[in-house]
């Protein structure tokens, strides 16, 4: 097959999600040529149109606006002593697909780590006495300072017009907010979504027992909002069609509502869908790169030179197109040298599920973000140390959905036929949940590489995952599901199930948990521990940019979402201000 030659660019954007869209209208007000390309199908709202998105089975069960495994599959084991076996069918993730990426289906909670997560390796060297850890954990400080990343959280949820009620103003402690959170220089933006019952419930039974509930902050506009770009998003009507779907109602911070229709008008900007990235292209020196080779939707092999390339895809797939590339060395589990699959983690979740036989919780009231949680039980704001774990958990309430495939029924019920019916029909609206939402740490061997046996229809080796719980994770889980067990005796249901993980679990790919996967290409003050610098700039190549949540070195406990976007605006202005004036390096080592 004929190479075709494409004109180039200034940039090129390999994944048109968050951080590919925020790159490129960041780029392309800079001036320069943007050019990005979108594995997947146009997202484009005009065809989301009420009332074609109200379909559960469509989209939560089977994942209309995700990717498939058959175009995305990863392969997975626990230990490097497995054979991995490719994933069939989504279960604990489920990566989005086409325009938009996971932003256009996200559930819009709209959190910040703390200071304490941003620099937890620090906390843990000085809260932790040598041995209570375990030995081949590996967490990293972020490169940064909260003084340094706050403004571009807060930049980014003006994009996002963020709803909340704001709990540290400048050092100044807020009614209302998260007394735990980070120092803000400036309130959100807008008023916080209202709370349903269960949010009520939950927030005066936590209250009661001196933990300090706020209302979830949100990327569902509580009222009209134009944002920095010019594109208005408008006010959250509680439709309940959120997490897994597009909003109908224009209101959830995405791509489409918050970047695209901006970025479209500028003709120095194009994009491409149905574009397969196969890998960047370096000169023959290996520190720059050239641009990158893609198959178009007629299925031709393209070659698109560039300046600066922004590896802007899903986690696993920015990992898997450095390792295909050459760029970085990939990480040895043994030795511990090289830096491109090193620090992937995942997450735990959990939930008791409340069952009120005289309270109509009114399910189809709701936005994805729609809740209540507390923070108290994070890092540095309990014992942790004592109780011999790192890490820590949101604990909420959330009522993210009324739709009736997904609603909780009491232990017992039939999975189906008549007696499900009959369980939906007496029990619809009548239960809530208290979730749980947790860290989970970096390991020596939890990592990213190449697979050896299984191929994608290109003839390339597909990523492989090394991954399973640790001791120090379910320790976190019993942990949990003591603080929840205490809610729930305090908020006295006439049922309720638990579900955590017990001591010994294995990770469990079939059942959802969330999408939020880090790590595999981290950032970091070390390239001989980390892939990145602190602008997301390759060590070794120095126009090649990762922004994504590959750059966490360790998952916390907050939704990764506003970090993505707040290192990716801070990237994207260090390209701007720095590296067009002097190409290379932007951190010397």
């Amino acid at each position: 097959m004929a190479q075709m030659t494409k004109k180039e660019v200034d940039v090129v954007v390999c994944g048109f999600g968050w951080a590919g869209s925020l790159m490129s209208i960041e780029l392309a007000m800079a001036g320069l040529t943007v050019r990005a390309l979108e594995k997947g199908p146009e997202r484009d709202y005009d065809a989301f149109a009420y009332p074609k998105p109200a379909d559960e089975y469509a989209y939560a069960v089977r994942n209309k606006v995700m990717t498939t495994p058959a175009d995305s599959a990863v392969t997975v084991r626990y230990t490097a002593q497995d054979t991995a076996l490719p994933t069939r069918k989504w279960g604990a993730f489920v990566p989005g697909g086409g325009v938009g990426g996971a932003g256009m289906h996200w559930t819009g909670v709209l959190l910040r780590p703390t200071p304490t997560d941003i620099k937890l390796k620090t906390y843990a060297d000085q809260a932790y006495k040598p041995g209570i850890l375990q030995e081949e954990m590996r967490v990293m400080d972020f490169p940064f300072s909260w003084e340094e990343i706050e403004p571009w959280y807060e930049k980014f949820e003006r994009i996002c017009g963020l709803s909340g009620n704001t709990g540290n103003l400048r050092g100044q402690i807020m009614e209302g907010g998260d007394p735990f959170e980070g120092p803000r220089a400036n309130p959100m933006p807008l008023p916080a979504l209202e709370n349903t019952l269960n949010c009520d419930m939950f927030a005066a039974a936590t209250k009661k027992m001196g933990y300090h509930p706020f209302t979830i902050p949100s990327a569902a506009a509580s009222r009209v909002w134009t944002n920095p770009y010019g594109n208005t998003i408008t006010p959250c009507n509680y439709c309940g069609y959120c997490s897994k779907y597009p909003c109908l109602n224009y209101s959830k911070a995405s791509p489409q509502t918050a970047v695209l229709d901006s970025l479209k008008q500028m003709k120095n900007f194009s994009y491409e869908v149905n574009a397969e990235v196969l890998r960047v292209v370096l000169h023959d020196d290996k520190k720059t790169a050239k641009g990158v080779i893609y198959i178009d939707e007629q299925g031709n092999e393209c070659f698109q030179p560039a300046r600066i390339v922004i590896l802007s895809s899903f986690q696993f797939y920015n990992v898997r197109l450095m390792l295909l590339s050459g760029i970085g060395q990939p990480y040895n589990p043994i030795t511990e040298e090289g830096v491109v699959g090193r620090n992937y983690a995942f997450l735990s979740n959990g939930a008791a599920t409340l069952f009120f036989k005289n309270e109509n919780f009114n399910p189809f009231i709701s936005s994805g973000p729609t809740g209540v949680q507390f923070n108290d039980i994070s890092p540095g704001n309990f014992d942790g140390p004592g109780l011999g774990f790192i890490g820590g958990a949101k604990i909420q309430s959330a009522q993210s959905t009324g739709t009736p495939i997904s609603t909780a029924l009491p232990p017992g019920t039939p999975a189906w036929g008549s007696g499900w019916k009959e369980g939906l029909e007496n029990w619809y609206g009548h239960s809530m949940k208290v979730s749980i939402t947790t860290s989970c740490m970096s390991y020596r061997d939890v990592y990213l590489d190449l697979d050896p046996t299984y191929k994608d229809r290109h003839g390339q080796p597909l990523l492989r995952m090394t991954f399973n719980w640790k001791r120090n994770e379910l320790l976190l889980q019993q942990h949990l599901k003591g603080v929840v067990g205490g809610i729930v005796k305090e908020m006295n249901p006439d049922s309720y199930s638990m579900s955590f993980l017990p001591m010994g679990a294995d990770f469990d790919l079939t059942k959802y948990v969330s999408t939020h996967n880090v790590g595999g290409a981290v950032m970091g003050d070390n390239p001989k521990t980390s892939a990145l610098n602190r602008y997301l700039q390759s060590w070794d190549v120095h126009n090649v940019f990762v922004p994504g949540g590959n750059a966490f070195p360790q998952n916390f406990q907050s939704n990764p979402t506003n970090t993505i976007g707040a290192i990716t605006l801070m990237a994207a202005n260090a390209i701007r201000e720095q590296y067009l004036k002097n190409p290379g390096p932007l951190v010397q080592v």
